[in-house]
């Protein structure tokens, strides 16, 4: 018997009480903006996408600036043991991400695109238990019942608070959460090797796509090719089967250094006043909220043509359709790039920028060599079916099955 199922015998062996979030805390989202105004003092703003990407909060992930009058950094001040929520998404998958603050950080408010969970009463619940029943079916399934919308969708702070949980003693909780950070730790263990080598990779690509030392005839993308902007769709026009099209958004999401199936459609009525890319161009993003999004290349090696998006272009060249996109995704094509990107709230690049960025061309057995080698190094570091990804994949669902066992309880009876 494990520690966590004496101390339920020990302590609730007839069942866990049943409490709504709203009885054992309080939801805020009132939030803050990301502007700075005269007059007001700055303050560094927690976002949506520091909630998103971690689980534990610290002054060190804040890194963006705004700010705000005495009254709302009052309201908005982020204290230790505070639950930070992302409240809304274009998913439902998205709305529910957790993350508590590990210690009080002075001088920060929260985002109005986040809510905020303050417990009640600290010594009867931790915030860690809770973090971890955002994550289990339990209360995924809640969230997505209970989400509203038509494009975005999202949960009101009455909403979350409506949301129920099983509520062990406190001791069974502790254990839980005890459990639950050691399988995390050891998933975290596996990510940060699986970056080191992402790191060897990158390191390695650049040196060998660089060709220091070496005679090659470098050449601007526009002399050995054509591109040709897609036109526009929308994600309303897509579809589970029909013409295959690559969304731009897709680029960052779903797609690497090489592709032979789309993931998304559209009805062939549309797809004909549309444009495609053919076996062998390379579909390259042209426009990101970044700069250092744009000009990622995916070589489209499917029999049938795909249809682009207006912030995508095809290059149609005579090159080795790999090793044009293994190009794209160095730093060398991108400090070329770098200095034709428009910024703005979305930046972007036009065809001419794109034309005037250098490519080393070797012969054609070469390109074919270099692509080989990176493909082979990209799939170890990227296939989740075979090295390190299919260990984290392995650990992900063991650590899924054992949080949603650990997470689930006996219902104590009424009366």
């Amino acid at each position: 018997m494990s520690r966590i199922e004496e101390l339920i015998q020990q302590l609730c062996p007839l069942g866990v009480e049943i409490f709504s979030l709203g009885e054992l805390g309080i939801f805020e989202n009132i939030g803050v903006d990301k502007k700075t105004n005269v007059g007001e003092k700055k303050v560094m703003l927690l976002n949506f996408m520091d909630v998103m990407r971690n689980k534990h909060i610290h002054k060190n992930i804040l890194s963006m600036e705004v700010s705000a009058s005495d009254s709302k950094i009052e309201k908005c001040d982020i204290k230790q043991h505070d639950l930070f929520i992302t409240p809304t998404s274009e998913t439902r998958d998205e709305i529910g991400f957790a993350a508590v603050a590990i210690e009080d950080i002075s001088d920060s408010v929260y985002s109005y695109h986040v809510m905020r969970y303050r417990l009640n009463n600290k010594n009867a619940v931790t915030p860690y238990f809770i973090r971890y029943l955002f994550e289990s079916d339990y209360l995924r399934i809640q969230i997505y019942r209970a989400s509203k919308g038509l494009t975005r969708y999202g949960l009101s702070a009455k909403d979350f608070a409506k949301l129920t949980i099983p509520f062990p003693p406190l001791d069974i909780q502790e254990e839980i959460v005890k459990t639950l950070d050691l399988f995390t730790k050891l998933e975290a263990e596996l990510e940060a090797e699986l970056e080191a080598r992402k790191t060897q990779y990158t390191y390695y690509r650049d040196a060998l796509l660089s060709f220091e030392g070496k005679e090659v005839e470098w050449k601007t993308l526009g002399e050995i090719g054509e591109f040709t902007r897609g036109r526009r769709f929308v994600k309303t026009d897509i579809l589970s089967q029909g013409v295959p099209c690559i969304h731009y958004g897709e680029m960052y999401t779903h797609y690497k250094i090489w592709a032979k199936e789309a993931k998304s459609f559209l009805a062939p009525d549309l797809a004909a006043k549309l444009r495609v890319a053919k076996k062998g161009d390379v579909v390259i993003v042209a426009a990101g909220e970044t700069i250092e999004d744009i000009g990622q290349g995916v070589a489209w090696l499917g029999d049938e043509d795909v249809v682009i998006h207006d912030a995508c272009f095809s290059f149609r060249h005579s090159l080795h359709p790999n090793y044009v996109s293994h190009f794209t995704q160095t730093d060398i094509f991108h400090s070329q790039i770098k200095r034709y990107i428009s910024s703005g709230k979305i930046s972007s690049i036009n065809a001419a920028g794109l034309s005037k960025a250098k490519i080393p061309v070797p012969s054609f057995e070469e390109q074919e060599r270099i692509a080989s080698i990176l493909d082979k190094f990209h799939v170890l570091i990227n296939d989740i079916s075979t090295g390190l990804p299919a260990e984290i994949q392995v650990r992900r669902k063991q650590y899924e099955y054992y949080r949603n066992r650990l997470l689930t309880f006996k219902e104590l009876a009424n009366g």
